[in-house]
């Protein structure tokens, strides 16, 4: 390979200091970060991220390149660390859509956080889907619970998919709905998001681990993310399980555009600065009284608008 001039390279795979990346011939290579990276005035703990184009050089005498130009991003999707910096993380770069694995017990997804969710992949303006998983768990009470779910999102013009991971019901359904299409993927730990990739894509092999029984949480298995070829065209893009999904860059007066049943309403409001919350004449609480708008989005509007929003 040259080592006068640059390469164009993805980046496949992140575990830190070091970047595995694919060049536009096929070739993987190691890769580390030269000199330091920011995107626009965004303050991210990663500067580089699965799916970036960058630009690479071959280190001399090595195998290994340095990373030395990041080419501008289609899109991302971040979210706020949760420790103590507060500062953002970015989970992906140069997405088509994004999937949210979904369950009802075992352990649970806040509704909160679906919602999170959907507002942070309108806010970057990636599709977003969900995956309602662990069917082969569901009692019929559970069911129906699944379905009012369902409902909320659907109505939303949200895609919703039920799956056995496990048990391989329905994933084919949800196979057809990746194919060649770049997919980040993710949820809490323990959602069954390494058993589904496992059953997308056989040969990904990814690392599972049971339920903790004293805390109803999922032990983290994928401690990297990474860009994991589909069989039949297109990239699934793994991320660590996460418990939070803290909201970034996007100021309280702009919130209710990225609810797509608020974004509906809000030019019929009496004011153009409405907040939602209590101004007269607001058509949003107009049709939250009248149960055109679901409480519990509207709940989450309102914890995200207040702050609070890393809640799982």
């Amino acid at each position: 390979m040259p080592t006068t001039k640059g390469l164009e390279a993805v980046v496949v795979k992140s575990t830190g200091s070091w970047y595995t990346v694919m060049t536009t011939d096929g070739h993987l290579l190691e890769s580390r970060i030269k000199g330091k990276f920011r995107t626009k005035d965004i303050k991210t703990t990663n500067p580089i991220a699965v799916g970036d184009r960058v630009e690479i050089m071959m280190e001399p005498d090595q195998q290994t390149a340095v990373i030395v130009s990041l080419r501008d991003r289609r899109n991302y999707i971040i979210r706020k660390s949760v420790n103590l910096s507060k500062q953002a993380h970015i989970l992906a770069a140069n997405l088509d859509q994004a999937l949210l694995v979904v369950t009802l017990a075992s352990p649970p997804t806040s509704l909160g956080f679906i919602d999170r969710f959907l507002v942070t992949a309108e806010a970057y303006d990636i599709p977003a889907m969900l995956v309602f998983n662990k069917l082969d768990l569901f009692s019929e009470e559970g069911l129906e619970i699944l379905e009012d779910y369902r409902a909320i999102y659907e109505r939303l013009g949200y895609p919703t998919f039920e799956v056995s991971a496990l048990e391989k019901t329905n994933v084919s359904l949800l196979l057809a709905a990746l194919h060649e299409k770049t997919t980040l993927i993710m949820g809490h730990s323990g959602v069954g998001k390494s058993t589904l990739i496992n059953s997308l894509i056989p040969s990904a092999q990814q690392k599972t681990a049971n339920i903790s029984a004293w805390s109803d949480k999922g032990k983290h298995t994928t401690t990297f993310a990474e860009m994991i070829p589909l069989e039949g065209g297109g990239y699934l893009v793994d991320t660590p399980g996460i418990r939070e999904m803290g909201i970034v860059d996007i100021e309280p007066q702009e919130l209710g555009h990225f609810f797509p049943e608020m974004r509906e309403l809000m030019h019929q409001c009496r004011f153009n600065d409405c907040r939602h919350i209590n101004e007269p004449g607001c058509a949003v609480l107009t049709a939250l009284e009248e149960g055109l708008i679901e409480p519990s989005r509207y709940d989450s509007y309102l914890s995200i608008y207040h702050g609070n929003d890393t809640r799982a």
